[in-house]
């Protein structure tokens, strides 16, 4: 957590659409302590920090905390209003929340990545601010402490709970594989063919992978912010991955056909009920798979220890369009603090 020397005054919030409140203006909120995080249905840290923010909504609203989500879209299909809506819905998230399309409120505090969380004192200026996630009973004492320093003289709850061995205070983790961005504008990929700008090439499986790269086989379209099957007479493409991690996500939009299935494999053998995600499934023939049904993240492997392996996502259909994979670590068990 990044506590700012150079206090600046909070900018107003000005964005596209509110949920769960009508527009609020901060001007009018002096005396009140105001958390903004910054968020996109779409990523896999903020849903990682998202049980702190709701618990921390539930605890402190009472006692001058308003928590505020801006949500920023990372790619261009989380623009839409309605997605945004059935994000908040499942998520169960009940708080305000502001659709910030055009980035306008994310420019005006300079915001850099998903999520951030800035904590606005009584007076309206930002004092403390965290990216991504970790620091969470820090930041939870800081707002009791600026909710003390704002005028509340009640007892505060005890700092809640870990949600993850990871998350208690001295924890070390393991480093995981960071995100991969798919698109020929931000993306990463390990196939001597490249990528090609706004047209299908064909890729051609290597055989040998660097961690961190993405390998595709098959004939692909690469825009800016995804790539895309192109299957030719029904066959198949795919896509490999070398990664550290102990859980692994993907952000797909389904463009074209939905309710497909794509195949996933890792260290060339099918997931298992131990190590497969929650949206995977495995059929009577013991394959393992998910079906692609929204734009939305995936979680398509959860582990019960660190470790490398290779991943492979195979699917012949042509509404596969992957914009990110994303890494989960966990702590080192034999370092973790006693409670």
């Amino acid at each position: 957590m990044e506590i700012l020397r150079q206090q600046f005054r909070t900018p107003e919030i000005y964005g596209d659409y509110w949920f769960n409140s009508d527009p609020i203006t901060l001007g009018a909120l002096r005396g009140y302590i105001i958390l903004i995080d910054f968020w996109d249905y779409t990523s896999y840290k903020f849903l990682q920090t998202l049980p702190y923010l709701k618990e921390w909504h539930r605890r402190y609203i009472d006692k001058g905390l308003l928590v505020i989500g801006v949500h920023t879209p990372e790619f261009p299909f989380a623009r839409d209003a309605m997605r945004v809506r059935e994000a908040i819905s499942k998520l169960s998230i009940r708080y305000p929340v502001v659709m910030d399309n055009e980035y306008i409120v994310w420019g005006a505090f300079r915001n850099q990545s998903w999520p951030t969380k800035y904590l606005i004192d009584r007076n309206g200026f930002v004092r403390y601010l965290h990216a991504g996630d970790g620091s969470y009973q820090n930041f939870e004492h800081t707002i009791q402490s600026l909710l003390a320093e704002a005028g509340y003289h009640g007892e505060f709850p005890i700092i809640m709970d870990p949600v993850r061995e990871a998350d208690r205070p001295g924890a070390i983790s393991y480093r995981a594989t960071p995100q991969i961005l798919a698109g020929w504008q931000r993306g990463t990929i390990g196939n001597v063919e490249g990528l090609a700008t706004e047209a299908t090439d064909h890729y051609e499986d290597p055989g040998i992978y660097i961690e961190g790269r993405l390998y595709l086989s098959g004939d692909w379209f690469s825009s800016r912010n995804y790539v895309q099957l192109v299957p030719t007479e029904g066959r198949e493409g795919s896509l490999i991955i070398l990664y550290q991690a102990v859980e692994v996500c993907a952000v797909i939009n389904p463009e074209g056909e939905k309710q497909f299935q794509v195949f996933i494999q890792q260290d060339d053998k099918y997931l298992t009920v131990s190590n497969k995600g929650s949206d995977v499934n495995i059929d009577e023939e013991g394959r393992s798979f998910f079906l692609v049904d929204a734009p939305r993240i995936y979680n398509i492997v959860k582990e019960s220890e660190f470790g490398e392996h290779k991943l492979k996502l195979t699917s012949r259909s042509n509404g596969f369009t992957l914009y990110s994979m994303s890494f989960g670590s966990c702590a080192m068990k034999e370092l973790v603090p006693p409670n």
